[in-house]
């Protein structure tokens, strides 16, 4: 990140990039889900998300990667030198391993890792197809109760990526405010695909302690666009009402909410779900009587969420000269703690710069060496478990800096 005056300044911290596995390598690992190991062979985001979420708690997680690494190794974001930071932050505190996986030799080599003893051992995360050495049956063959975790395009097994999914989702087409479909930044389906990877891991490994029998595990990443397009009531307002969702730019649809402008150039969102967040918004801002005018006004019932959403922009042109004439620091103090529900518009570096929440302050974060980029703030498990907590943050490893540790614990040759 550029400097910034306002930017905290990063404390020093233990260099941990010549330790093999970094400060959470077998021996010093804590958390729930300490003693589970678990092996990665993927690529981009869903399933390098869901081992990393399952180190952050615990697990040992080895990444096997091709020689020269695998084709998200110099994803976007880099740094000026090309190390890419993308990599660095999805494969935090995991283990990494390179093998030549285009040869008989490295193939063997990474089913005898995937293939180890050990209770609980016998865990695969892949995006890759099921054929050849990946083959279940095959690595089954050698270890019964192997889990194996496999992320699909779609169910028929055709490749699909989270932009060819998200645009036939229907959220494009109710995103933004003219006719024309806008693609979002977020990677939604990859984010929820891989904590979907996560929950179907742990359901498997649950069976096997109580079984143990090992099972090969598939999602398919439209599959969950479909399930969350239909669990968040959408298929059923087409097929009951008839309604395909349209845009409203940055409303909230069914209820109030909009952005508005500040004084100072900025931008923040104000919602309001119940009918106490929007008596504390009129508290808040003194608007308490024009805000409920726009009920009778338009004949509609504002202390409902239907009335308020008929309502809105009656509601927007009563607040809209408010936050006109005010400051972001202005609104912050007025509306923190008020009982209204707001929130500034931020660019990344105004969240790194700005926001306490994205700090050391906030237990979730904490400052790591990170071999080949230096000092990071970074996020560990956002999970808080009160009777035994998840490990802080841990850098990422250098490409292939644990395949000969791997290989000397004889972790390659016990299958």
């Amino acid at each position: 990140m550029p400097p910034s005056s306002n930017a905290p300044e990063a404390p020093n911290v233990p260099d941990t990039r010549d330790t093999p596995g970094g400060p959470d390598a077998p021996g010093a690992r804590r958390g729930p889900l300490a003693g589970l190991r678990i092996v990665e062979v993927s690529a981009f985001v869903a399933a390098p998300l869901a081992s990393m979420t399952l180190a952050q708690l615990g697990a040992e997680v080895i990444r096997i990667d091709p020689v020269g690494g695998n084709i998200d190794h110099h994803r976007w974001p880099e740094t000026d030198d090309g190390t890419s930071l993308y990599w660095a932050s999805l494969n935090k505190g995991k283990r990494s391993v390179t093998l030549p996986l285009d040869t008989p030799e490295g193939q063997r080599a990474a089913a005898d890792i995937i293939c180890a003893d050990g209770p609980g051992a016998g865990i695969l995360i892949t995006n890759l197809p099921g054929r050849g050495w990946l083959d279940h049956a095959r690595l089954s063959a050698r270890r019964p109760d192997l889990i194996m975790m496999r992320l699909l395009g779609d169910h028929d097994g055709s490749p699909a990526v989270d932009y060819s999914v998200n645009c036939a989702s229907g959220f494009p087409h109710a995103t933004g405010e003219g006719p024309a479909p806008v693609n979002h930044v977020l990677p939604a389906w990859d984010v929820a695909a891989g904590l979907y990877l996560t929950v179907g891991l742990l359901a498997a490994e649950r069976r096997r302690q109580a079984t143990g029998e090992g099972q090969e595990v598939s999602l398919a990443l439209s599959d969950v666009m479909l399930a969350t397009v239909g669990n968040l009531g959408y298929l059923a307002d087409v097929q009951i009402n008839g309604v395909s969702r349209e845009p409203i730019g940055n409303s909230l649809y069914g209820g109030f909410g909009r952005d508005f402008g500040t004084a100072d150039g900025r931008r923040v969102m104000v919602v309001a779900l119940t009918t106490r967040q929007f008596r504390s918004l009129g508290r808040a801002t003194g608007l308490t009587e024009k805000l409920e005018m726009t009920g009778p006004l338009l004949d509609v019932d504002v202390t409902t969420e239907g009335g308020r959403y008929a309502a809105r922009h009656a509601i927007a042109a009563v607040l809209e000269p408010w936050f006109a004439a005010r400051t972001l620091a202005e609104v912050r103090a007025v509306l923190q703690g008020s009982g209204a529900l707001w929130g500034p518009y931020q660019t990344f570096r105004q969240l790194y710069e700005e926001d306490p929440r994205c700090s050391a302050e906030n237990p979730l974060f904490s400052w790591i060496e990170q071999p080949g980029i230096g000092k990071l703030l970074a996020p560990g498990s956002p999970l808080m478990f009160s009777g035994d907590p998840a490990p802080a943050a841990a850098p990422a490893p250098r490409l292939g800096a644990d395949t000969g540790a791997v290989h000397s614990r004889g972790e390659a040759g016990r299958g």
